[in-house]
């Protein structure tokens, strides 16, 4: 697995690849005015054709996530689940979400008929990252395409068998005016951020959202923003630490932690702080093996993406040992297999970096806490996450951290569902993100929400000019009978 970026796409100097994408971006303009009349039937058509060739190219797309970055095959079939999860509600629901909404006259339009039409934006860019490359390539497509939109798609270089792989979907099932790809580094994205899209996609980096939020404001180009951040989780002291340590340890270290919702660090109640690290050990060991050597040839663990990736997981680990954290298991570092065992870590200063970069990888904070208000405090302190996770039986601590924090999405109990849910808007909140998507609000996105409205009797003739004593008399009236509501 060796750290591998593809020349920029197409071949030649970086002024032909400029030119090439100006060309299919002008093609485009035609296909997306044209579609801007197409049915729920034929967008569905869409979705159903690269549906299917998803399906043909499974045995490939599970070989492109091995050779990238050792992701087991059951983890890119997951991928290609949700995938097919969104896809569906977009083939079952989609003629009722492009219907018309009626909506009710206020009290200052009485005599007005209105509705909002959904139209399709028209050209959208789609730039999606290296660490689920399937869901969050195809995932915003499956909504672009149902909005009625027309695509240019750039993978993420970081894993280029994987972009290889769906680009050669995407050529097979669209022609370039319809849904175009661009592989390359980031010279390629730079140059599609100059195009006066209509709206922008972008899966990454706060950092990186924030460059493409500036290139987005020269065009004001609609974005939407699915970002990340440190996701707290909370156990407190009469959570199910059975279950409490099953399912966070499955989420920190889903696709070796390099994933955007997953648990960051987990504050836990002192009073169950050690039944929980030794529940949560022993669930590692079960699940990927004994001893690092062991985990690092785990068919079931995901490696790290690159050797600079792995070398910044590493040097998170190494200052937060230097400042006086205490490793609990783990501690192994392999660059030349981009490997980072799963490491439990305790006793962790405030200033040590592993506590203000957000980690994306199998390292897992365990902060004990005595009180409730003091975890609040601590999460409000930072930038809004993209999820929070709370453990518990106590109703009056879930309502409390619920009300009393900021975050993109939350679960009870859980984490990482709220991601699977299609009937729920998945997205962040300032940091974290800007925008939803998933079913509905994916279709939303996409689309522009038309205000319509059509008279049936004219009442507001009797306010046309001249300003008659009666009209600023009728004028008055009407304020006054708005204060009574």
């Amino acid at each position: 697995m060796q750290e591998k970026v593809q020349s920029i796409y197409p071949e030649g100097s970086p002024e032909a690849a400029r030119l090439q994408m100006l060309r299919v971006f002008e093609r485009q303009q035609e296909t997306a005015q044209r579609w801007r009349r197409s049915t729920a039937q034929e967008r569905i058509a869409r979705i159903k054709a690269l549906r299917d060739a998803m399906l043909a190219h499974q045995p490939a797309l599970q070989e492109a996530g091995m050779k990238d970055f050792r992701k087991p095959a059951s983890e890119v079939d997951l991928e290609i689940l949700s995938v097919l999860a969104d896809a569906s509600e977009y083939l079952h629901s989609l003629k009722a979400w492009m219907k018309p909404h009626r909506v009710w006259p206020t009290r200052m339009t009485l005599g007005l008929k209105g509705w909002v039409q959904y139209e399709p934006r028209g050209r959208c860019l789609i730039i999606s990252p290296w660490n689920y490359p399937l869901v969050l390539t195809f995932g915003p497509l499956v909504a672009c395409l149902g909005g009625g939109n027309t695509a240019m798609v750039k993978p993420s270089e970081l894993t280029p068998n994987f972009s290889a792989c769906l680009a050669k979907i995407l050529r097979e099932v669209f022609p370039e005016e319809e849904v175009a790809t661009f592989e390359g580094d980031a010279t390629v994205s730079t140059e599609l951020l100059k195009l006066p899209f209509d709206h922008i996609f972008f899966t990454g980096s706060p950092a990186i959202g924030k460059v493409v939020m500036a290139a987005a404001a020269k065009h004001l180009t609609s974005v939407t923003l699915e970002l990340g951040g440190k996701s707290p989780t909370i156990v407190d002291e009469s959570a199910d630490l059975d279950a409490a340590a099953e399912t966070i340890m499955w989420g920190k270290l889903l696709n070796s932690g390099q994933t955007c919702i997953a648990p960051d660090h987990v504050y836990v109640h002192e009073s169950v702080r050690e039944a929980f690290v030794g529940k949560s050990i022993a669930v590692i060991r079960q699940r990927y093996g004994d001893n690092p050597q062991a985990q690092m040839n785990s068919p079931d663990l995901a490696h790290i993406v690159n050797t600079r990736h792995t070398k910044r997981v590493a040097a998170l680990l190494e200052d937060a040992k230097s400042r006086g954290a205490r490793v609990l298991c783990g501690d192994f570092v392999s660059e030349d297999q981009q490997f980072v065992a799963p490491t439990l870590l305790d006793r962790l200063p405030e200033d040590a970096s592993i506590m203000q970069e957000e980690i994306f990888g199998p390292l897992c904070p365990i902060l004990p806490y005595r009180d409730i208000d003091e975890v609040i405090r601590r999460v409000n302190a930072g930038p809004k996450p993209l999820a929070l996770y709370i453990f518990s039986k106590q109703q009056r601590n879930i309502d409390r951290v619920l009300q009393d924090t900021s975050s993109g999405g939350a679960c009870i109990n859980h984490v990482v569902a709220q991601f699977t849910h299609g009937n729920l808007p998945f997205g962040g909140v300032n940091n974290s993100g800007i925008g939803n998507t998933h079913g509905f609000w994916g279709f939303r996105g996409f689309s522009h929400e038309k205000a319509i409205v059509k008279t049936r009797f004219m009442l507001a003739r009797m306010l046309f000019p001249p300003y008659t004593d009666k009209v600023r008399q009728q004028i008055k009236l009407l304020i006054g009978w708005l204060k009574l509501w």
